[in-house]
């Protein structure tokens, strides 16, 4: 696994921490490392006078067990104050079962509000190709676990674009770094509200 670190200002260790665990959309698949939404948001907390290191623990291909598995280490060794969990991708393109995604992102929301750290969960949909029962229960997943667990969600993570594969790169599934601006204004005005001003 390779973890990112971007920070400016004093030591990471000295700031409170954002930590992102996700898959290839926030890995920053096929982009410069600075073109990320990821990359993105450490910028925007600057011109923010947010002073918040960002630790990206994405890692391509992972599903919402592997981000299971490697939550405890990065908790111990990072100690965020705010968990973006932004899984459930590549459960979804596998066709993997909707019970053990719900109870993989349970049990990762579980463990972060357990230390007190805030949690924004990134919603995800899949192509109808995958059926209607399958594709509306994936999206169900997020919204019932949001309420569940009282967390904020960003509804849909590619919400305005999914469908223009101008924003895509050639495997019409990794966004291009003219998307990257985007995913960030989905998700900022939530992250917004769990970071401390």
């Amino acid at each position: 696994m390779f973890i990112f670190l971007i920070y400016y200002g004093l030591p990471a260790h000295a700031r409170p921490t954002i930590l992102i665990l996700g898959d290839s959309l926030s890995a920053g698949y096929g982009l410069q490392a600075n073109e990320s939404w990821v990359s993105l948001l450490q910028e925007k907390l600057k011109k923010e006078n947010l002073d918040y290191a960002v630790i990206n623990g994405s890692v391509s291909g992972a599903t919402s067990a592997d981000g299971l598995q490697a939550l405890p280490n990065l908790l111990k060794t990072y100690q965020p104050q705010v968990l973006v969990a932004a899984l459930g991708c590549n459960d979804g393109l596998r066709g993997n079962s909707l019970i053990l995604l719900r109870n993989n992102l349970a049990e990762i929301i579980k463990m972060a509000l357990a230390k007190d750290i805030k949690v924004l969960l990134i919603g995800f949909q899949i192509p109808s190709n995958y059926g209607k029962a399958y594709t509306e229960g994936f999206a169900k997943v997020y919204t019932e676990l949001s309420d569940k667990y009282e967390v904020l969600l960003v509804p849909f993570m590619l919400q305005g674009f999914a469908t223009n594969l101008a924003y895509f790169q050639g495997d019409h599934v990794h966004p291009t770094a003219a998307a990257q601006p985007l995913i960030l204004d989905n998700i900022w005005p939530y992250l917004n509200k769990l970071i401390i001003k």
